[in-house]
């Protein structure tokens, strides 16, 4: 409970944060203007601009580049991870707050610029707008408000900017991790809504590869239909998702497992018989499920199928091959969390004025990655009421400022909850 003094306290970092607010607007606006497409993912500018910006603010990122040849390994250019750590005692929790600046390509349908930061009825326009250099500035401003205070404070906090989230994760905080750079006590990873989300869904990822044989399109008899093949295959994945409708998550906000084909990619020219067919699918796991079982069963059905096929007379037998691309295990709740979660949803209800729930999301998201080593962590920042509503991946990707203002506000008054001196 808070007391007369702590809320006293709790004003005054709300009038820092409202002060400002406009100096954190146009942090988020230098963020959103330098592109972070992933793919390519050529990151490492945008992480040297963040590390200039902070350092304009009297905060010391430290730049920890991947190495090239590892970068290169997992399909992308550059990454450069930051960390920024303020230490109040040596003694107490050190909360580390995770934010990713890389993101999908903005795709078509924009009617704003996706790099130009626009702010119109409110609302400011970019690709990661929302997700989740948002986070950048709330992190960085509730820190700051913070430090305002210069009150005696006991452990610390941590900024974690990473880069590979869009990639699963593995080389912006699973590689800070893994090295040893960073060890926090407890996470507050980016957020995506009001909500503040205790569990989300795992992710596997497979790569189909579907071999026939080309063949001349007026003599399609001599080889082997490589996109019939993997249509075959299709036909035999796509009826599982109505099976997934009855098995059912035990977590709030999180409702049955989904397969989805995200891209096929296959073919020479229009008048050959396909030769070759890629297939990319994604399937969304529930807490209660286990990877090596669903990704088993995955495996078993595209065998299944591949060798129902039946290619023409005398023509070759599909070769498919299934190579993972991701898996990203779910996050379940540690003991611990709630010390995060109640405090966040406490000043986030008075804040916005509503119940701020604690809920899992179907999202997968950097923050199993300090989960799976024991961290306790919870999921909050600026955002809407859902993630649709921000646009997220989507054309026109947006953030309303009054949310933007308002976690920062919830940030940092739960920072000095955590952090104040008994």
């Amino acid at each position: 409970m808070s007391t007369a003094s702590d809320n006293a306290i709790h004003a005054r970092l709300d009038a820092w944060v409202e002060e400002h607010f406009g100096d954190q607007t146009r942090f988020l606006q230098a963020l959103v203007r330098v592109p972070t497409d992933t793919p390519p993912g050529n990151n490492a500018p945008h992480a040297l601009r963040t590390a200039e910006l902070l350092a304009a603010m009297g905060l010391d990122a430290e730049q920890h580049a991947v190495p090239e040849d590892v970068v290169k390994s997992a399909g992308l250019k550059s990454i450069t991870n930051l960390v920024v750590r303020q230490r109040f005692a040596d003694t107490g929790p050190v909360i580390a707050l995770n934010a990713h600046g890389d993101v999908v390509p903005p795709g078509e349908g924009w009617t704003h610029d996706p790099y130009g930061g626009e702010i119109e009825d409110g609302m400011l326009f970019g690709r990661a707008a929302a997700v989740s250099k948002s986070d950048f500035a709330s992190f960085t401003f509730a820190l700051r408000a913070l430090l305002s205070l210069a009150l005696p404070l006991r452990g610390g906090v941590e900024l974690h900017f990473t880069y590979d989230e869009e990639f699963g994760g593995e080389l912006g905080p699973g590689w800070l991790l893994e090295k040893g750079i960073v060890k926090p006590d407890f996470l507050v990873a980016a957020g995506f809504s009001h909500q503040v989300v205790v569990a989300h869904n795992g992710c596997l990822q497979l790569e189909v590869t579907v071999e026939g044989e080309m063949a001349h399109a007026a003599i399609p008899d001599t080889g082997t239909d490589a996109l019939q093949g993997a249509n075959h295959i299709l036909n035999a994945l796509y009826p599982l998702n109505a099976g997934y409708l009855d098995i059912r998550s035990g977590v709030d906000g999180i409702d049955h497992p989904y397969l989805n084909i995200g891209l096929i990619q296959g073919g020479t020219n229009t008048n050959v018989v396909p030769g070759k067919v890629v297939i990319k699918l994604d399937r969304r796991m529930l807490p209660e499920e286990d990877p090596e079982t669903v990704e088993a069963s995955l495996r078993q059905t595209i065998a299944d199928a591949a060798a129902s096929f039946s290619p023409p007379r005398g023509g070759k037998s599909l070769k498919v091959t299934v190579r993972r691309m991701l898996l990203a295990k779910a996050m379940k709740p540690l003991p611990g969390h709630e010390r995060l979660s109640t405090v966040i949803q406490r000043h986030a209800s008075a804040l916005f004025g509503e119940d701020v729930p604690a809920v899992g999301t179907p999202l997968y998201t950097d923050a199993r990655l300090y989960a799976a080593r024991g961290i306790p962590a919870v999921i909050y920042g600026a955002g809407p009421h859902t993630v649709l509503e921000s646009h997220a991946k989507r054309a026109d990707e947006r953030l309303a400022l009054s949310d933007l203002k308002a976690a920062t506000q919830v940030l940092a008054r739960s920072l000095y909850d955590w952090l104040k001196a008994d």
